[in-house]
């Protein structure tokens, strides 16, 4: 009985490639949404210098794999491919590489009021996982802005408190089924940490008599006074507009 003397299978040398593929891709993504201004959009600006440094390693590190690949004879790239039990070799890098080539194309957007009505109105008023934060006497109620304000709210809740002081505050739109047609809610995301954890807080704005109604997500920098009303069956602080203007979404559209 002869047997047949078995070649060996050839290795595939893009595959080693791949991971250098991947490993830059990733690089180049980070370093990128870092140079574009896109990167506020995602994490928290602490930790901008992490994604610095490590679009910049994983470049430095495809560099040197590549240089490396470059030297070696194609003989001596082997995959063992036996030691993959879930997926064929090269399925990792390629998706990897897919989801960083994704990343380039597509551009991160900013989170809109179809997220924030997730929520319940009396979630937006204020939430715990904002930080407290009291203010000095000294600081002139108009220069705190949306999110400022839900603080100070967590701190003292007591709307009276601040009824006919001046506000000046800027946030997106958000059109709650449960508000009166002649109120909007005026929002804004919060950053803790990454989008992952963003949520949104806000207060409700009354509208002037002859305001146009403003749809979801537009821009608004609203001036009025604070005054005390009753919503959803709730005391609330209540921005009462005596000017609302459009504004162009800011560059940095989070509060921190």
């Amino acid at each position: 009985m002869t047997t047949r003397n078995l070649k060996p299978k050839k290795p595939n040398l893009l595959l080693p490639w791949l991971d250098v593929m991947a490993i830059a891709a990733w690089g180049i993504l980070m370093l990128k949404y870092w140079l574009t201004g896109k990167l506020n959009l995602l994490i928290h600006p602490n930790y901008f210098w992490l994604a610095i440094a490590s679009g910049i390693s994983l470049l430095i590190i495809a560099f040197f794999r590549a240089k490396e690949l470059w030297r070696r004879r194609p003989r001596d790239i082997v995959l063992n491919a036996e030691h993959i039990n879930l997926f064929p070799p090269g399925w990792g890098s390629a998706l990897v590489l897919t989801a960083a080539i994704f990343g380039l194309i597509f551009t991160p957007r900013v989170f809109t009021s179809d997220q924030a009505l997730q929520r319940d109105v009396s979630e937006l008023l204020g939430t715990s996982r904002i930080r407290p934060q009291a203010f000095s006497a000294s600081t002139p109620p108009e220069k705190r802005s949306l999110v400022d304000w839900v603080r100070e709210l967590n701190v003292y809740p007591e709307p009276d408190r601040y009824s006919g002081q001046k506000a000046k505050v800027q946030g997106f739109v958000i059109h709650p089924p449960s508000l009166q047609k002649d109120y909007l809610f005026l929002g804004k995301f919060v950053l803790t940490c990454c989008a992952a954890d963003a949520y949104p807080v806000g207060l409700p704005v009354k509208l002037t008599p002859n305001s146009e109604q403003y749809k979801p997500d537009t821009w608004l920098e609203v001036e009025g006074q604070m005054v005390t009303e009753r919503l959803s069956g709730k005391r609330q602080l209540i921005i009462a507009a005596n000017s609302i203007k459009k504004i162009p979404q800011p560059k940095d559209p989070y509060s921190y």
